[in-house]
């Protein structure tokens, strides 16, 4: 049977960390003949992983692209990370990509680790197999891992083979489509053998299985179903292709990337099965017909590299993208330019090329200001659909100065430029607390983040957990005068305020009041007196900004001669330094209303994990478009969510998430609020 297309097409390894996607992808390319010797992580000779990051800690942490030739046809593979803390590296490669691998662990318990990446499969309708790897671990059942991930795909699996086993061990597999029997052999094709006498059971029930997963989506097979006909090979072959191009079916197949063993038969159904780029075109809106042959290409990653700057991954749909060719977006503003250096990769390992056909993947140098997911051509339509989803909200942060001074200009360009290489990272200013803060998906995604810092951009930080914007009100009212006068020569200094200070509602702010009749104090004064007011505000008796105050201007005096804005301003700050102390100070933190997303069969941990946090739940529902899944809410102070996701990880198999947003201030009384409190004046005595 011939291959589907011709043109080079792009297959995404993804799935849950551990899962051997690194090493499937080694296999691969060892099986293509595109490597001599197959590496592996332990020895750090792997093709993908080859950045410094990964290699310290021996896991994917961005996209790894390679290209191949299987059978005289071109492939691109895109090994992506299986750490929900580099989640966001998953979705550009699964959208450009003709088909996604699903790289999983047979281990039935672990199943639900793979539930976010088929989310995004199914949500996107990406066509996906699933591989399920290391069955040449003792006492593996196909069966029941398949029954465990059916759980969480929208889509039926459906086993394409059956294993042989000898004792507990996998040694071979039976092809259900063309009932043939093969035997693995190390580093080999596998052996055609007769099917064993005791598998030939296990597999006419999977076939029949097969046969009616197919015939759910053909009227015409399952007319041959019902009445006992067995359907020509080539009919059930084109039904796998069609239903694997429309996402109405999963594949499944098994092996060991380790060994290499059943993975020349995922790539002969790569080869068969996998539509073209045409298709992943359109599900992404490109019109190739209006685009009639000119060149068009989405960029789905941006990344620095250290000698060759900016590079912007692309997927080529329509025509062919050459080197020196002036490319620009249908943004608005338009922003592209001249492809000053046009690569083909292979791990870490960029190559030089003249130009990159339709269908391909290759990576453009120089063109400024292009965002990931932009259509990009020399004249690509301003009407292209073409839809990108939002980068991952923000889970973690670290507070971050430079470890030189005078960095602060060249750290904030650095940070810009891992922003927009990994849109899961952002960079923000906190007003409250004059903090730079970088958040990220966790603190290993932070930590590998800093560490490109330091490697590509020679920045060193220091860096430590964000400070808690604490605010203080008052419970009390007084009435205090703030009197400013010195004499030193010349014109002195004076002015003299009455003020009443009191409590607002929550959540009004700041009001001033101005009382002042008959002039006892000059209108030119009176704004004068308000901003140093509100200056006071800023460090109230406690430590923090005070909120929540009303303050009336009621009385004064003034000098002729000395009195001036400056006077009135200091005489207005006494005031308020004198005042606040006598009206009940009370502390007041942040809540945050957090929604937190599990499986349900974790969701009592989550519960728990949020009230040790001082967390009060609020309920908990289904989560909506999640099967098996549950959305706890609940309202909890945000000096507790530092490193919620860490601990939500860690009694979830790594899949738990939340969204997050301020709620109100509340009150914090006794001890919490006195520990609060000497910290403040601890940090601001050694400031």
């Amino acid at each position: 049977m011939a291959g589907k297309a011709s043109t080079p097409r792009v297959a995404a390894l993804v799935g849950p960390y551990m899962g051997g996607k690194t090493t499937l992808l080694e296999s691969i390319l060892n099986a293509a003949g595109a490597t001599h010797r197959q590496g592996t992580i332990k020895d750090k000779s792997t093709v993908g992983d080859a950045s410094p990051e990964a290699r310290d800690r021996d896991m994917s942490v961005e996209v790894n692209v390679a290209s191949c030739t299987w059978l005289d046809e071109p492939w691109t593979f895109l090994d992506c990370p299986g750490s929900n803390e580099f989640a966001q590296e998953t979705v550009g490669p699964v959208l450009v990509a003709d088909v996604a691998v699903v790289v999983v662990d047979p281990e039935p318990e672990r199943a639900v680790m793979v539930a976010p990446v088929l989310k995004l499969l199914d949500d996107h309708d990406i066509p996906h197999m699933v591989f399920i790897n290391k069955v040449d671990h003792h006492s593996v059942d196909v069966r029941a891992a398949l029954e465990a991930l059916q759980a969480h795909s929208a889509r039926p699996l459906v086993l394409r083979e059956v294993p042989i086993q000898e004792g507990e061990d996998v040694i071979g597999y039976i092809d259900l489509v063309s009932e043939r029997a093969y035997k693995y052999q190390p580093g080999q094709a596998s052996d055609l053998i007769k099917i064993p006498d005791n598998a030939k059971e296990i597999e006419e029930v999977a076939r029949q299985e097969l046969l009616e997963s197919l015939a759910d989506f053909n009227d015409d097979l399952m007319e041959k179903v019902l009445e006992d006909v067995v359907p020509p090979r080539e009919e059930i072959y084109a039904d796998l292709a069609r239903d694997l191009e429309d996402d109405k079916i999963v594949p499944v197949f098994f092996g060991s990337a380790d060994k290499n063993e059943g993975v020349r038969r995922l790539l002969k159904a790569l080869r068969h099965e996998v539509p073209g780029h045409e298709q992943a075109a359109m599900r992404l809106g490109v019109d190739l017909e209006s685009a009639a042959g000119k060149p068009l290409a989405t960029v789905f990653k941006t990344v620095h590299a250290a000698h060759a700057g900016m590079l912007s991954y692309v997927r080529v749909w329509s025509g062919a993208i050459k080197d020196g060719m002036t490319l620009k977006t249908a943004c608005e503003p338009a922003s592209g330019g001249k492809v000053t250096g046009l690569f083909t990769l292979f791990g870490g390992e960029t190559r030089k090329s003249d130009t990159v056909e339709a269908g391909g993947v290759a990576a453009l140098g120089r063109l400024d200001a292009v965002p990931t997911g932009a259509l990009i051509g020399e004249a690509p339509p301003k009407d292209a659909a073409h839809p990108w989803p939002r980068p991952l909200p923000p889970l973690f942060a670290l507070a971050l100065r430079p470890a030189k001074q005078g960095d602060d200009v060249k750290l904030s360009g650095a940070l810009q430029d891992l922003a927009l290489e990994d849109p899961s990272l952002s960079v923000a200013h906190d007003e409250d607390t004059g903090e730079l803060l970088l958040w990220g998906q966790g603190d290993i995604h932070l930590q590998v983040a800093l560490a490109r810092l330091a490697r590509v951009y020679h920045v060193e930080v220091a860096t430590t957990q964000p400070q808690v914007p604490y605010k203080e009100t008052i419970r009390g009212s007084t009435q205090v005068q703030g009197r400013h006068k010195r004499q030193t020569g010349g014109h002195g200094q004076f002015g003299d305020v009455h003020v009443r200070i009191k409590p607002l509602p929550r959540g009004e702010g700041f009001a001033f009041k101005d009382s002042i009749t008959g002039g006892v104090v000059p209108r030119q004064y009176i704004p004068a007196v308000e901003q140093g007011v509100r200056d006071s505000l800023q460090r109230g008796p406690l430590g923090f900004p005070v909120v929540d105050v009303a303050v009336e201007l009621f009385d004064g005096s003034y000098h002729v001669v000395d009195s001036s804005e400056a006077a009135f301003k200091t005489a207005g700050q006494i005031a308020m330094r004198e005042g606040l102390p006598q009206c009940d100070p009370l502390l007041l933190e942040p809540m945050l209303t957090v929604e937190v997303n599990v499986p349900n069969e974790y969701t009592s941990k989550a519960q728990r994990a949020l009230s040790s946090r001082r967390g009060q739940i609020l309920g908990f529902d289904r989560r909506e478009g999640w099967e098996n899944w549950d959305t706890v809410t609940a309202c909890v102070p945000q000096a507790e969510m530092h490193d919620l996701i860490v601990e939500l990880r860690s009694v979830t198999m790594g899949v738990g998430t939340f969204h997050w947003r301020f709620e109100r201030l509340q009150d914090v009384q006794g001890r919490t609020a006195d520990e609060v409190v000497e910290k403040r004046k601890v940090a601001l005595a050694t400031a």
